[in-house]
């Protein structure tokens, strides 16, 4: 195990997301696993206590060498259970069907959220560690979830009164959520967690993203931005199309998820590097496959394609996932100790 044993610093992960470069290199990650959490703090939370919870995660990010923990406030959009297989279909568990469904569907209250924790952890937090409020999934994820992916395609051609409805919902939901958290001293970045795509293509055209999903994300950028804090986005899938919706409509100060068979992160750092700042791009797939001395080798390389134009954070092109050796993940976080 290579911890990288380092005081967190959040000025370093602000610089990057202000396309700057950063004093020192610099971690980001959206999360990692139970595995991986309880080897490096040596113990296991008490998943009843949110703020024993919590600590547990800021240990687990601090050891790690990040200067920011990932959180969530528990709030969720109930639908029914996915089951549980290696792959989910996008049309299981939808709960919504039409107009009736819709409204008698029981939707979350984001100011009955009990969010003290957030404010309880302000002490706790190592040197100048920040928190990363990320979303109980995004606009159009929730959205898929609650009416299914088959279903929302013919809605829209069928009733866009009532997509928009939903959509609108939905929407209006998160943005108050965002609200809430934005506000608390111990948040210094909103994510919004929301996949658009595919490999090839949006899971929905450009046109309806703009129309439908693109609208809520503005917003909560600007409630991100009122309250002093960058906005993250973190969306899978094909993005060429909608980059610049990205970067100079929604206002996003970063963008994370990045896959090798899509873009690769080099390609995608000579694109939009310095527009916006690009968040890991370690491809899954090269992390499983590669050995420790290769992933050790390209994650030197990203950083050295950055030192002197910013904008970048070394991390994976997702998440690390318990299947990722933690082998693996020690040595691409090893490229930062040079």
């Amino acid at each position: 195990m290579n911890l990288v044993h380092r005081v967190p610093d959040f000025d370093n992960i602000l610089a990057v997301l202000n396309c700057e470069v950063p004093k020192r290199h610099t971690l980001f990650e959206f999360f990692m696993n139970e595995n991986l959490y309880r080897e490096v703090t040596g113990r296991s939370p008490d998943n009843h206590d949110d703020l024993d919870n919590l600590k547990y995660m800021v240990d687990a990010f601090a050891a790690c060498g990040y200067d920011y923990t990932t959180v969530w406030g528990r709030m969720s959009f109930r639908h029914t259970a996915h089951k549980k297989k290696e792959t989910i279909s996008l049309n299981e568990g939808s709960v919504i069907f039409d107009r009736e469904t819709f409204e008698n569907y029981e939707w979350p209250d984001p100011a009955l959220v009990d969010y003290s924790h957030f404010e309880r952890i302000q002490s706790y937090l190592p040197g100048n560690m920040k928190l990363m409020v990320a979303g109980p999934n995004g606009v159009l994820e929730n959205v898929v979830d609650l009416v299914g992916y088959d279903r929302l395609c013919i809605m829209i051609y069928e009733d866009e009164n009532l997509v928009q409805d939903i959509f609108d919902k939905v929407g209006s939901i998160l943005l108050e959520y965002y609200e809430i958290t934005a506000q608390f001293d111990s948040v210094g970045i909103i994510m919004s967690n929301d996949d658009w795509g595919f490999k090839t293509q949006t899971m929905l055209s450009p046109k309806h993203l703009r129309k439908y999903v693109f609208p809520w994300h503005r917003k909560i950028v600007q409630t991100a931005h009122k309250y002093g804090k960058p906005a993250v986005l973190h969306s899978c899938g094909f993005a060429d199309e909608i980059m610049d919706d990205i970067i100079y409509d929604m206002g996003y100060d970063g963008k994370h998820s990045f896959e090798d068979s899509i873009r690769s992160i080099e390609d995608c750092y000579e694109k939009w590097g310095g527009k916006i700042a690009l968040l890991g791009g370690l491809d899954i797939d090269f992390l499983i496959r590669s050995s420790e001395e290769d992933v050790t080798r390209r994650a030197k390389n990203l950083l050295a394609m950055a030192k002197d134009t910013g904008g970048y954070a070394l991390g994976s092109g997702n998440s690390i996932p318990a299947y990722i050796p933690n082998e693996k993940y020690f040595a691409m976080t090893a490229a930062v100790l040079d």
